[in-house]
């Protein structure tokens, strides 16, 4: 108990830290898609599309918190480590930005569901105190971030487990790629949204991600570099919340 409270302390500490040295007051760039950019009818759209996963998800993360109620550190952590990361923002495509999205970690510890909610919340939270991102464009970023990225961050993490049996390269591979998918998508709705005069929807995706990638892949190989460490944290101090929650994914 005494070690997961010191890790929980240093865990904060830590990220405010990083939040205070990398996200100084500056010009309010929109995390994703910032407030009233997207079309009223696109803005409904992934509304509509997102709330699905977002109800499953608080059914997931109900039955946890029942079942396993010491692992509420451990939900804390994910949702605290997804706030930091994505508030660490570098300005990109005009209405949007570049920043790790941390949502890996919450996928691979409790599944895909689980962190549609907590990443739901990270934005929600980022929206109303930070002015990133906004309310009418919430659906539009949970569902890159909140449901796209952890979805694609579990799917990667399992095949490579049981292909490989190698967790930390599954940790690493996973993370990156959940943060790429996160951004592919918000390309793709960016395009939806604004197509372009020659090419329509594809030449603006193609120009959208071109951009994106500059600084994305870079950020997403840290972010995963930075999952690693933190995976190996957690599996020295807190093994055994580990195991239970492998022992419930299994047995659902």
């Amino acid at each position: 108990m005494k070690g997961k409270r010191i890790l929980s302390g240093i865990s904060m500490v830590l990220g405010f830290i990083l939040y205070f040295l990398w996200n100084e007051p500056q010009t309010a760039y929109a995390m994703h898609i910032m407030e009233g950019f997207l079309p009223v009818k696109w803005a409904l759209f992934w509304w509509v599309v997102f709330l699905p996963f977002f109800l499953l998800g608080l059914r997931s993360l109900t039955r946890i918190t029942k079942e396993k109620p010491e692992t509420k550190l451990l939900l804390g952590l994910a949702g605290a480590f997804a706030f930091v990361l994505s508030a660490l923002k570098i300005p990109s495509v005009t209405g949007s930005s570049s920043h790790p999205t941390g949502t890996g970690l919450g996928a691979v510890l409790f599944g895909p569901l689980v962190m549609s909610v907590l990443g739901t919340l990270v934005l929600l939270f980022q929206a109303l105190l930070l002015a990133h991102g906004g309310l009418t464009t919430l659906g539009a970023n949970a569902f890159s971030m909140a449901v796209v990225g952890p979805f694609v961050a579990y799917i990667v993490y399992r095949a490579i487990t049981r292909s490989t049996g190698k967790q930390r390269l599954a940790i690493f591979v996973a993370a990156a790629l959940a943060d790429m998918a996160t951004y592919l998508v918000t390309s793709l709705q960016l395009a939806l949204a604004f197509p372009a005069a020659s090419g329509g929807v594809a030449a603006s995706f193609m120009k959208f991600a071109g951009i994106f990638a500059v600084t994305q892949v870079p950020l997403a190989i840290s972010e995963g570099l930075l999952t690693v460490l933190v995976w190996n944290f957690l599996v020295a101090y807190n093994g055994r919340e580990l195991a239970q929650l492998q022992s419930m994914k299994q047995g659902a």
